[in-house]
């Protein structure tokens, strides 16, 4: 089936002009990437630099310029209570290189830098081909009247910090950050076509009828012609053709977008999950352009009765956590690890060895092969755009930054991520309250076929499929212990608005249990850390204490599923003595996990999970007690075994034993008793249920306290 469409939408980040000859055809398209080494040099904004005598990897940040930059002079100062590591005596980076084509100039180019900071502006053999003000999506830039077939120099200018974006404009403000590195920090590409050619495509699974629907945009940048657009869906791994079609002849005026709108049967279709992250590639052959992107056949959706997600028409309970790439960019361990391909396909990896199967990209979009590799390997995405300006009594949303902006922004973001299958929410900002995301999205909502749901953060969700927000941090209160949480709410509250039970709810922050890699406590947690261990507490009490707590609250809010998705904070981050956060690695480079967490938080996020529903710190020699255990199935089949429950005295000895044989059903819940007669002796003790896990494994929910007279 093809229809032909006029385009009705958010202008598209980069419309062709040329009046290239439309004789300058092509069969492909030829992508000529220029990342690499470059020059840098730091200067002013109006200005190129004189010389360039430092060399810097594209994509990459200016930290890694060899030799290095001196860092600006004195303490970060405070402007608008935004913290920003300033030199009055540079304004800007400027990045050279040279290329040479080596081919006879094309009906039209285009240079295609994905993400810089702060503002980018591109000069190419000496010809200002324009700027790009948004700091977190692509800019596309007509290079086709400034290209040489011979030696061409680029420049490519980046602001030094914040500051060289208006208030106007998102530039990634985080209240625990201290310095804002700028850079080129995603992928630089030159795009070489005839025309008419592709401008963007949209690959919309339809899993009911075995087909995706493509939507494909073209722009002719020369005379007005008519053709047909052969679209092909092959399999990505095995090149295997799945599905094809050939659109009917169809009107391409000159200097105007034409749409195409199709349906592509899928044979033998295979759907996209975690557990089975099956690929394809859809080709769209203009005869002038071609283009291919990856997509799945996946479909993800919140249901408005049960407030829980589904995947491919099922249920699914999403577990996961979160990576804050952009305090990780200030991180000493930070290095090129974002940009190593190996580095990032791991630290994903272990992701999915923690039984986790899902993160939020917090406050910033990282490169675009992270979202690559949550496609090959299998996790669900909440992508949220990098803004974060506080609730009510603590908001400082600057009056400058409209939903006019948003809206662009918001729009150029979407084009970029929505063939991505692991990308399932669009997160509009991150603890904000504001009446500007609101309306954006809705101004752009539409141009997703997918229609994926929306988090409006602490702004109110606007459907009934969209999410509500929730980071309910019991340990916020220095002086809360977890005993307290045999009387805590199982509803998850947490944000700047009330959870009105209407919404899904997605916890994607708790805990403030943090501790720096070196063990110490973060700002935020020394105080907490005093009044649960005392002041004297060592490296291996506080990780403990972290590890068994975060689990214990992990099981909370898994058991009582009140919440479609429970995602803890943080996976990745920055470690520093005056940080407010951390992460869980003891060697960041090697990806080890912090032992202790390990051992702990994985079993907490195991799809066919227990809850110890105990949470006494003490009880009475010789007393009896009715213990109970909670049980969750993330599965679609059944599961049915054996629980068993012990207590032990420090030193292993195993003081109590009991088993118990449970069933639970296909993505439900189940309990089991036990009644137990504490021992008289006095002392510490742990008290541990386990079954086995899908995988064989044990899954352990442990409970630690004292038996008193």
């Amino acid at each position: 089936m093809m229809h032909l469409l006029s385009w009705v939408g958010i202008p598209l980040a980069m419309l062709a002009t040329t009046t290239a000859a439309a004789g300058a055809e092509g069969t492909e398209r030829r992508v000529i990437s220029l990342d690499g080494t470059w020059q840098i040099a730091e200067g002013t904004m109006d200005r190129v630099p004189d010389a360039f005598d430092r060399s810097v990897p594209v994509p990459g940040l200016v930290s890694l310029a060899k030799p290095e930059f001196a860092d600006p002079p004195g303490p970060p100062v405070h402007d608008r209570q935004l913290i920003a590591q300033k030199d009055p005596k540079r304004e800007a980076f400027w990045y050279r290189r040279t290329f040479t084509l080596g081919q006879p100039l094309p009906a039209l180019a285009r240079l295609k830098v994905a993400k810089a900071m702060y503002g980018t502006k591109v000069i190419l053999n000496g010809v200002d081909l324009g700027s790009h003000a948004p700091c977190f999506t692509p800019g596309y830039f007509d290079a086709t009247s400034a290209l040489s077939p011979a030696e061409n120099i680029l420049l490519i200018r980046v602001g030094a910090d914040r500051d060289a974006v208006t208030a106007a404009v998102p530039s990634g403000f985080d209240f625990e950050k201290q310095r804002y590195i700028p850079g080129i920090f995603d992928s630089v590409e030159l795009i070489l076509s005839g025309t008419p050619h592709i401008v963007q495509v949209q690959a919309v699974p339809d899993i009911a009828r075995r087909s995706v629907r493509v939507q494909a945009v073209l722009v002719n940048a020369g005379a007005p012609c008519r053709r047909s657009v052969q679209f092909v869906v092959r399999e990505a791994r095995s090149g295997r053709v799945s599905g094809s079609l050939k659109s009917a002849e169809a009107a391409f005026p000159s200097a105007k977008e034409t749409v195409l709108d199709v349906d592509v049967p899928i044979s033998d279709c295979r759907l996209w999950s975690p557990k089975d992250p099956f690929l394809y590639q859809l080709e769209v052959d203009s005869g002038s352009d071609l283009l291919r992107t990856r997509f799945g056949m996946r479909e993800f959706r919140f249901d408005p009765a049960t407030r829980q997600a589904t995947l491919n028409g099922k249920p699914y309970f999403m577990r996961g956590s979160n990576f804050t790439v952009y305090r990780f960019f200030e991180d000493g361990e930070c290095k090129d690890r974002p940009w190593d391909r190996k580095w990032v396909r791991l630290l994903h990896q272990r992701v999915k060895d923690m039984h986790w199967n899902c993160l939020r990209y917090c406050i910033g979009f990282p490169p675009e092969q992270w979202y690559d590799t949550a496609d090959e390997l299998g996790i669900l995405i909440q992508d949220e755009f990098p803004i974060w300006f506080g609730g009510p009594g603590w908001s400082n949303y600057p009056k400058e930054l409209k939903a006019d902006e948003l809206a662009l922004e918001y729009a150029e973001w979407m084009r970029e991520r929505w063939n991505h299958p692991s990308v399932v929410i669009w997160d509009a900002s991150n603890e904000t309250t504001t009446d500007q995301t609101g309306p954006a999205i809705e101004r752009v909502r539409a141009t997703d076929l997918s229609d994926r749901p929306w988090d409006n953060s602490y702004s109110a969700p606007d459907r009934p499929t969209d999410t509500f927000e929730s980071h309910p941090y019991h340990f916020q209160d220095p002086k809360f212990k977890l005993s307290d949480l045999a009387t805590a709410d199982p509803v998850p509250q947490g944000s700047a608005i009330k959870n009105d039970a209407t919404h899904p709810v997605i916890i994607n922050e708790y805990g403030w249990l943090w501790l720096n890699r070196d063990g110490t406590p973060t700002t935020l947690t020394r105080n907490l850390y005093e009044n649960l261990l005392g002041r004297a507490s060592t490296t291996a009490q506080r990780r403990h204490l972290y590890a068994t707590y975060l689990a214990a609250e992990t099981e909370f809010w898994r058991a009582h599923r009140k919440a479609a998705a429970v995602m803890h904070f943080t996976t990745l981050g920055y470690s520093r003595a005056d940080g407010q956060t951390s992460d869980h690695w003891i060697d960041v480079g090697a990806l080890t996990w912090e032992p202790e967490f390990y051992r702990y938080v994985r079993d907490a996020f195991a799809p066919v999970g227990l809850m110890l529903d105990f949470w006494k710190d003490q009880v009475r020699a010789g007393t009896g007690a009715d213990i109970r255990v909670m049980l969750v199935n993330d599965l679609g089949e059944s599961w049915s075994g054996p629980v068993q429950l012990r207590l032990r005295r420090s030193g292993d000895t195993l003081l109590l034993e009991g088993k118990r044989d449970v069933q639970v059903a296909p993505f439900g819940t189940g309990l089991t008793e036990f009644h137990l007669t504490w021992p008289r002796e006095r002392g510490p003790v742990t008290l541990e249920a386990e079954l086995r896990g899908t995988d064989g494994q044990p899954v352990r929910s442990v409970r630690e306290f004292a038996v008193t007279p």
